[in-house]
């Protein structure tokens, strides 16, 4: 099968499960691999900022930019791929992070916070893009394998912690530039990523008569869909929360006394907390519900505040942040899995551009929120600054969880 195949042309179970199959390894290592490039840039952003900028209140913008740059190009990548497919997207996607990482590490020995800022923002493309792995691993797989598809793929996050926390204690101090060599290791990863996307066997849709009508449901009509709607409100929750508490624990752990090798460490536990319980969210999916699934994970977001603001210990640190991990877990899997089944395939591209605006959208304002709240909000120490930050959850947790309440008690259609 060619990737100018249309999508949907009927096949026999036998080759379309491996076909499956083969998309869903090549997304996980570049989950894997390329995957590596986030964990690493939340650890250090945070830092890097504070370095560069020359107010504390904008520590945190560095991370707000690559979420911004991941909030813009949400929707022309998306139409991108519809238009010329998921292998080309990603492409030129990993192409921007590598740039976006070399630009970075030259702010870094010029000691430019602008040119800092822009750097992050080009790594916003890459970061879009992978997000977008989760629905591609949806684009060739039966409708019961779905769910299992996603898990799958963002499950790779797994070893992506693995080789982040592997280069960064690798290229910690190879330089007297602080984070330089780690920039140079990201490069190195999206110059691979390019490579293993040749290996992607997803069709392209056929393209449009020129003058047709466009395919499926108005774009208005869509956003009247109740389920499209709350799956949005969920991912949102969930990814722009976890957002908010992870790219504040370096400088609050720091701030308390703790080394950048500590946060490291927690970083890194977190990390596995998203990704773990991925190899069986897809199966308690397909049990439960997705709508179970999300419900449970908003409790555990709320867990993760909870413990937060009891205290500063190391291991306040180390629980807040598996239960962070954990909740964005099944709160994003679970509305990715809401989202998928509550639009037609020739609307995907429409409907998951939409989706990830909404979604980077929010988890900017989380960021950009991130650094004030942890640097500015009136007492100048980090234990006041990480109760804030967690005391900032409160109104999307009741946000989301009172969507998906009325989701589920609204009278069903028939």
């Amino acid at each position: 099968m060619t990737d100018t195949q249309t999508i949907g042309v009927p096949e026999a179970a036998g080759p379309a499960m491996r076909r499956a199959w083969r998309n869903v390894i090549v997304l996980v290592m570049a989950q894997a691999i390329m995957g590596a490039q986030m964990p690493m840039i939340f650890t250090i952003g945070g830092l890097a900022g504070l370095m560069l900028s020359p107010n504390p209140c904008f520590a945190t913008l560095p991370v707000s930019m690559i979420v911004l740059g991941s909030a813009l190009s949400a929707r022309p990548l998306s139409g991108f791929m519809q238009r010329h497919g998921r292998r080309a997207g990603f492409q030129i996607a990993a192409l921007a992070g590598m740039g976006g990482a070399g630009i970075a590490a030259l702010a870094l020995y010029q000691g430019s916070f602008t040119l800092y800022l822009l750097g992050s923002l080009l790594t916003g493309i890459y970061m879009s893009a992978q997000g977008f792995y989760r629905f591609a691993a949806t684009d060739t797989a039966p409708e019961a394998f779905a769910p299992r598809a996603i898990s799958f793929v963002m499950a790779g996050g797994l070893a992506s912690a693995f080789v982040a926390l592997s280069l960064l204690k690798l290229t910690d101090g190879l330089s007297a530039i602080p984070h330089l060599y780690t920039y140079g290791a990201i490069v190195v990863l999206n110059l691979i990523g390019m490579m293993l996307f040749m290996g992607l066997d997803i069709p392209r849709p056929t393209p449009r008569a020129v003058g047709a009508a466009p395919e499926g449901r108005p774009t208005r009509e869509i956003l009247r869909n109740p389920a499209i709607v709350v799956a949005m409100i969920c991912a949102m929750v969930s990814y722009a929360l976890m957002n908010l508490v992870m790219t504040s624990t370096p400088l609050a752990m720091v701030g308390c006394g703790f080394d950048q090798a500590q946060a490291g460490d927690v970083v890194f536990s977190h990390v596995l907390a998203m990704f773990i319980p991925s190899f069986f969210t897809g199966h308690l999916i397909n049990r439960f519900g997705a709508e179970r699934i999300v419900g449970l994970g908003l409790l555990i977001l709320t867990g993760a505040g909870a413990v937060a603001l009891s205290g500063v210990d190391l291991g306040n640190f180390y629980i807040s942040l598996i239960l962070l991990g954990l909740g964005w877990n099944f709160g994003f899997i679970g509305a990715t899995a809401m989202l998928a089944r509550a639009h037609a395939p020739e609307e995907r591209g429409r409907v998951q551009g939409i989706n990830d605006l909404v979604v980077f959208g929010g988890v900017f304002l989380a960021s950009l929120s991130s650094g004030g709240l942890m640097n500015c909000s009136g007492a100048m120490d980090a234990q006041a600054g990480w109760s804030a930050v967690n005391m900032a959850m409160v109104p999307f947790l009741v946000l989301a969880g009172g969507a998906l309440i009325w989701l589920r008690m609204r009278p069903k259609a028939i």
